[in-house]
């Protein structure tokens, strides 16, 4: 049995499909008993604990023969990350205290990187787990491609694509969340030891103009991608509530400038099998079916 932290979102979510398509038994780790109701549904156990609290984490571990691990995403932490980090140190004793022997835990591309980055939290979570005595995979996946969401509404409005990756046709390394979760579930069935890294992407890497092409098919209009002045990023992301935008701005520098990517440009990296006009149609039907 394999218990599953956030579950509830893209990758966890797909992680525990995957696992549950190939037969396994799922033990979903939820923080409210109502965000279970549907995997229990699929025949998933329930487990209820934040991943703030040590004790709760640990109970929901333990007797699983491998877990996921997701760190929350924080888009806007504390300047010296004192919030990430308390949350990491949860997750460092729960997994010594429930003695689960393997975890797949979900990194990112940029975690090697030592110049200040929104990224640094996985990095933070890597050397944390550094020292613990059992197998882990540390799975740096690329860019989500469906961070594409957030360009929905002007690409279907106003046939424009705002880039703050640039320019326009550089290929950034990406990844679909499915073929994450498919890697994940892959990992924890798998038979291996110790700690290793595993880098994720898409077969091909996708620039800013290919996302718009792909909204253009999907939409059948035109979409252009436009680029978001560096100038203007920082009062724009403060005007969106940010109160520490700079490693946000950072990160996206990173990508930009190419000191954010995999080793040897990805050469030695698992691919994904999703393209980007698959996860961009994917949107925009979610986009018409919610509306």
């Amino acid at each position: 049995m394999f218990a599953i932290t956030g579950i509830t979102g893209k990758v966890g979510g797909a992680t525990a499909r995957a696992l549950l398509e190939a037969g396994c038994k799922v033990r979903a780790v939820v923080r409210d008993k109502s965000r279970g109701v549907a995997w229990h549904s699929r025949g998933c156990e329930v487990a209820v604990a934040d991943i703030s609290n040590a004790a709760l984490l640990a109970e929901a571990l333990t007797g699983a023969e491998g877990t996921f691990i997701l760190l929350p995403p924080t888009f806007d932490p504390a300047p010296d990350f004192s919030d990430v980090k308390a949350t990491i140190a949860s997750i460092r004793e729960a997994l010594l205290r429930s003695a689960v022997p393997k975890a797949v835990v979900l990194s990112t591309i940029g975690a090697d990187s030592q110049r200040p980055n929104l990224l640094n939290g996985l990095r933070f979570l890597e050397e944390s787990l550094a020292d613990l005595d059992m197998s882990i995979a540390f799975l740096r996946a690329a860019w989500f491609m469906e961070n594409a969401a957030w360009d929905m509404s002007s690409a279907r409005d106003q046939g424009v694509l705002s880039s703050y990756l640039q320019p326009l046709d550089r290929p950034v390394p990406m990844v679909a969340t499915d073929d994450v979760g498919r890697t994940a579930a892959t990992l924890l069935q798998a038979n291996w030891v110790g700690h290793h890294v595993v880098e994720l992407e898409a077969t091909a890497r996708v620039s800013p103009n290919l996302i718009a092409a792909a909204f253009g098919k999907a939409l059948n209009r035109t979409v252009k991608a436009e680029i978001v002045p560096r100038a203007d990023w920082e009062s724009m992301f403060r005007a969106q509530g940010m109160k520490n935008p700079m490693p946000r701005m950072q990160m996206v520098d990173g990508f930009n400038e190419g000191w954010i990517d995999f080793r040897d440009q990805g050469a030695q990296s698992r691919k994904g099998v999703t393209g980007i006009d698959e996860v961009v149609c994917a949107l925009v039907s979610k986009s018409g079916s919610d509306s």
